[in-house]
């Protein structure tokens, strides 16, 4: 493999020309920098490779992912399978395949899970050094799900942004001209939704995009926080309290069944007219589109981020996900070469733009995409990686904030409050016990 080499001067001068020219513009990737020379990675012979990726939500991303990796075949010659597994099942399976050693050459995996088995995984530093230089540089939410102690344990892929999508009709009938912006404003919309006679429904259950993206808005919005900066649990605060009873009030005028959803649930009821106001990807306002039955819904739907609550921060969480290459595979050359071709840009930008706005790019030259400017319920969603919080805010990524996070622990908190199975006090204390087991191990 040739190696990629990077002074500290060049990066200097070329972070500043990026500057000085409007670094992640259309004119970044119709021509090459200096030191953006291309990787050359030359497989292993005979190589195939599987790759087990999620069940997708948005058909056209699916559909171009394969149209680039038939692309990729036909020019290397290396034949590559590709597998779907649902949100809920790819963490589970993936910690099996990295602990017994056999599986997939690659899978895309959720949030911090790699810090989970770090030395079970190909460390891609060099070829992440080189998409970060030739594509303006990696965001730093996602470049932290996939990095630890300074080196690339997998490449970010994509965040999925989350967004309130509410019905504009019945926002409006409810008497408000516009979404309201502060948490105590929608709250009272909600109560006007399920007065009118359709409640609104976010995810309590265990959904590994929405049921997560819910319940770490409702903990950051009021201040509260899992732990600390070092590491400290500290879910068990009066902030969190506060969070738990403002969730509570705005559970009353749910829907019925929100404890039990997964990330498909609020979906379907959506455009079943069951509910006005979910949180979601823009997968539902995709699906509305391309059905000419559902052609009343789509125009109707309007999109936003979270309500600002007495934080005063705008903190939302938002799923990443990233490849990762695990170590027993016996052609990491070859996978490396093949996530290589599927980040270049003639492969990138058209999957990113027939996603629909579903997948946010991780390299900040593709925010150039015209997919975000297509269309204004896409506005919510563009800029995902740029602002997103990590879920082991406020301290550091790690198999702790990893276990914590794929133990369900502040989904639970949340659920078992709303649902009357706990005081809020009582929520937060157990929450604040189920944390520790982690932090503390």
């Amino acid at each position: 493999m040739t190696k990629f080499k990077l002074t500290r001067r060049q990066l200097v001068q070329s972070s500043a020309g990026i500057a000085a020219a409007g670094a992640v513009g259309a004119g970044l990737l119709g021509r090459r920098r200096a030191f953006a020379q291309d990787l050359k990675i030359t497989p292993e012979e005979g190589a195939t490779l599987r790759v087990t990726r999620w069940s997708p939500f948005v058909e056209g991303d699916e559909k171009q992912w394969l149209a680039n990796t038939e692309k990729f075949t036909k020019e290397t010659g290396i034949q590559v399978r590709i597998d779907k597994e649902s949100w809920e099942d790819i963490r589970p399976k993936a910690a099996v395949a990295a602990n017994v050693g056999s599986g997939p050459d690659i899978m895309w995996v959720w949030f911090d899970d790699p810090h989970q088995y770090p030395d079970k995984l190909l460390d891609v530093t060099e070829l992440a050094d080189y998409l970060g230089g030739k594509y303006g540089g990696w965001y730093d939410g996602p470049k932290s799900y996939a990095t630890r102690d300074g080196k690339f344990i997998g490449l970010p892929l994509a965040t999925i942004g989350n967004a309130v999508v509410y019905r504009k009709s019945l926002v409006k009938a409810a008497g408000f001209d516009e979404f309201p912006k502060d948490t105590a404003g929608f709250l009272k919309l909600v109560q006007g939704l399920k007065k009118n006679g359709l409640g609104a429904g976010f995810t309590h259950g265990h959904g590994v995009g929405d049921g997560n993206n819910y319940a770490h808005w409702l903990l950051w919005s009021h201040g509260g926080k899992m732990v600390d900066e070092k590491g400290n649990v500290t879910i068990n605060s009066p902030e969190t309290i506060e969070a738990i009873k403002y969730a509570s009030e705005l559970y009353k005028n749910f829907v019925p069944g929100t404890e039990s959803w997964l990330d498909v649930n609020n979906n379907r009821a959506f455009l079943a007219k069951q509910v006005s106001c979910i949180a979601n990807g823009v997968s539902v306002y995709y699906a509305a589109k391309k059905d000419p039955a559902l052609a009343e819904i789509a125009a109707d739907i309007g999109s936003t981020n979270f309500p600002i609550g007495p934080s005063g921060q705008n903190a939302e969480l938002y799923q990443v996900t990233s490849a990762v290459i695990f170590k027993y595979t016996k052609y990491p050359k070859a996978a490396m070469r093949y996530l290589q071709y599927m980040f270049e840009q003639p492969q990138m930008d058209p999957w990113i733009e027939a996603s629909s706005a579903y997948c946010c790019q991780t390299l900040k030259a593709y925010a150039a995409n015209k997919i975000w400017t297509s269309d204004p319920v896409f506005a919510p969603y563009a800029k995902a990686s740029e602002t997103l919080r990590t879920n082991g805010y406020a301290g550091p990524l790690g198999p702790a904030s990893a276990g914590t996070m794929a133990d369900y622990v502040l989904v639970d908190m949340f659920a078992e409050a709303v649902t009357g199975q706990r005081s809020p006090e009582d929520a937060a204390a157990r929450a604040e016990q189920r944390a520790k087991r982690y932090y503390q191990s």
